[in-house]
C-alpha cells in the first residue's frame, strides 16, 4: 500500500506550528543555560517561523491555475519563498555573528547545561522529523519551497548537534570562549545554506535548462521513435527547455518528409508528444512541424545532450 504523501500547503502549515514549538523550546534551552550557541540556535527558528510563513504563501499562489494574465501559470513563486528563505538565513546569520563576537569578547558561565540540552534536543527531533516529510513531499510534488524548507531544517539540526556537542565539551574543559566560538560556527554554516538557496531561486527564475535526468529522458524519448519503422524519416532538432519549479517546458522542431500528408504528420506528433509528458513529469510540451529539406538552426538531440 502506497503511503500518503501530504499537500505542500499542509506541511507547511505543520512547519509553522514545529518552528513555534522549537522557538519556545530552544529560547527556553538558551535562557536557562545563558548559552550563546543555544541562544544563536534560537534564533535561527525564527527564521525557520518567518521562511515557512512566506512560503506557505508563496506556494498557495503557485498552485494557482493558468489565466489570462498568466497562461504559463503561477509556479515560478515558489522561487520568491526560496529566495526569501536565503535571504533571512543571511540575515540571521550576521544577527548571530555579532551577538556572538561579544559574548567571546567577554565570556561568561554557563548553567543548567542538563535541562537546557535536554530542551534542544528534543526540539532537533521535530524539525528532524518535519525535514524528512519535507523531503519526502518536495521529491513527489517537484516543490523547490518544499525542498528549501527541509533543507534550512536539515542545517538547523546539524547546528544543534554541533552546538549540544560544544557545550557538553565547555562543561568538561572549563574553556567559557568554545561557547560564542561554537556560535559562530553556526553562524558561518547556515551563511552557507542561505547562499545556496539564493542562487538556486536565481537560476530558476532566469529560467534556467532541465536538469540532467529530465533532458536524458526526453532525449530517449525522442530517440526511441527515431528508431521505429517511420524513424528513419523523422529529425528532431531545435531542442529548447526550461523549469518553472513543478513545470517543465520544451520547444522544439520536428522535420518530416514533404510529401507525407498532414494527418499523418499531426499524427505522430501528437503521439510524441503523449510520450514526452509521460516520461518528464510536469512537462508541457510545443512541436512545430518542418518538412525535411527545412533548416532551423540545426541543433541536434546529440549536441544537446552532450552540451548538458
Amino acid at each position: 500500500m502506497q503511503k500518503r504523501v501530504w499537500s505542500p500547503t499542509t506541511l507547511l502549515r505543520v512547519s509553522i506550528a514545529v518552528a513555534l514549538l522549537t522557538i519556545v523550546l530552544k529560547g527556553a534551552a538558551g535562557y536557562i543555560t545563558n548559552s550563546m550557541g543555544l541562544i544563536s540556535d534560537a534564533m535561527e527558528s525564527f527564521v525557520n517561523l518567518a521562511s515557512a510563513t512566506f512560503a506557505l504563501a508563496m506556494v498557495t499562489i503557485a498552485i494557482r491555475p493558468a489565466d489570462e494574465d498568466h497562461p504559463y501559470g503561477h509556479h515560478k513563486a515558489e522561487y520568491f519563498s526560496s529566495g526569501f528563505e536565503g535571504i533571512l538565513i543571511l540575515g540571521a546569520a550576521v544577527a548571530i555573528g555579532v551577538a556572538a563576537a561579544f559574548r567571546l569578547l567577554s565570556p561568561q558561565p554557563l548553567e543548567q547545561l542538563g535541562w537546557g540540552l535536554a530542551l534542544s534536543v528534543v526540539s532537533s527531533g521535530f524539525n528532524a522529523g518535519l525535514a524528512y516529510a519535507l523531503f519526502k513531499a518536495a521529491s513527489a510534488h517537484r516543490s523547490i519551497a518544499l525542498e528549501a524548507d527541509a533543507r534550512h531544517l536539515v542545517t538547523d539540526v546539524w547546528t544543534s548537534v554541533g552546538v549540544v556537542v560544544g557545550i557538553v565539551a565547555v562543561h568538561f574543559t572549563g574553556w567559557l570562549w568554545l561557547d560564542p566560538l561554537l556560535a559562530i560556527g553556526v553562524a558561518i554554516n547556515i551563511a552557507r545554506e542561505g547562499v545556496h538557496l539564493v542562487w538556486r531561486s536565481s537560476q530558476g527564475l532566469m529560467d534556467q535548462a532541465m536538469d540532467a535526468e529530465s533532458l536524458a529522458a526526453l532525449n530517449a524519448t525522442l530517440a526511441r521513435f527515431t528508431s521505429q519503422p517511420d524513424g528513419e524519416h523523422l529529425r528532431f532538432d531545435d531542442i529548447v527547455t526550461r523549469s518553472a519549479a513543478q513545470r517543465r517546458f520544451a520547444d522544439l522542431h520536428m522535420h518530416v518528409p514533404g510529401d507525407w500528408s498532414l494527418q499523418h504528420a499531426a499524427g505522430l506528433r501528437d503521439a510524441v508528444e503523449e510520450a514526452l509528458m509521460a516520461a518528464v513529469p510536469g512537462l508541457r510540451v510545443s512541436i512545430q512541424l518542418l518538412p525535411l529539406d527545412m533548416e532551423a538552426r540545426a541543433v541536434q538531440i546529440d549536441a544537446v545532450a552532450s552540451a548538458h
